[in-house]
């Protein structure tokens, strides 16, 4: 146990991910954590990518019918960049490597941070289970956080990519990878 009295974090488990449900819109199934961004940096994951129900009121919005965290191709999601909280507000910040996790009631999905693009404001193709590859079949486990560019304007997105590391039950306590990299 550390100094706080909480379990120490652990090294990442090889455990396969356990399948989530597809949430419904607004319904909450996660939090985001990004331990370069700070150790509070938390929001909630919900289904859903519509502002009035999702993105302003939660924070995190997962893009329907994408991949869910842990499973094979592309698991999107969307948050501001300037209002409601701003979860993405620094995106265009973060490391190549950098931790990027996943808590479900299950445990933690941690992904590394591989780098970021800007596309125009209809570049769907971020969406795809191989992101701007409509005509590969997914083989890895990504994310694509996207949220717009410049940080109070609309024309362009900012799309941070990472790939799947690892999944740590619950059981096993905390990874490793909420506290490396932390500001």
């Amino acid at each position: 146990a550390s100094s706080s009295g909480a379990p120490a974090p652990t090294e990442p488990a090889t455990a396969e991910p356990p399948a989530l449900p597809q949430p419904g819109d607004g319904e909450v199934f996660g939090v985001l954590r990004i331990p370069r961004l700070g150790s509070d940096y938390q929001f909630k994951l919900a289904g859903g990518v519509s502002s009035s129900v999702t993105l302003d009121p939660i924070g995190v919005g997962h893009y329907p019918d994408n991949a869910m965290p842990g499973q094979v191709g592309n698991f999107a999601i969307a948050g501001h960049r300037g209002s409601h909280g701003a979860p993405f507000a620094d995106l265009p910040s973060l490391h190549i490597g950098d931790a990027i996790v996943v808590e479900t009631p299950d445990g933690w999905y941690t992904y590394r941070y591989r780098n970021l693009e800007y596309v125009q404001p209809d570049g769907v193709g971020v969406l795809l289970p191989v992101p701007q590859a409509a005509q590969v079949e997914a083989t890895d486990r990504l994310i694509t956080m996207t949220t717009c560019s410049p940080r109070y304007g609309f024309s362009e997105r900012a799309i941070g990519y990472g790939v799947f590391e690892s999944f740590t039950p619950r059981a096993n306590g905390a990874p490793a990878s909420l506290t490396s990299g932390a500001a």
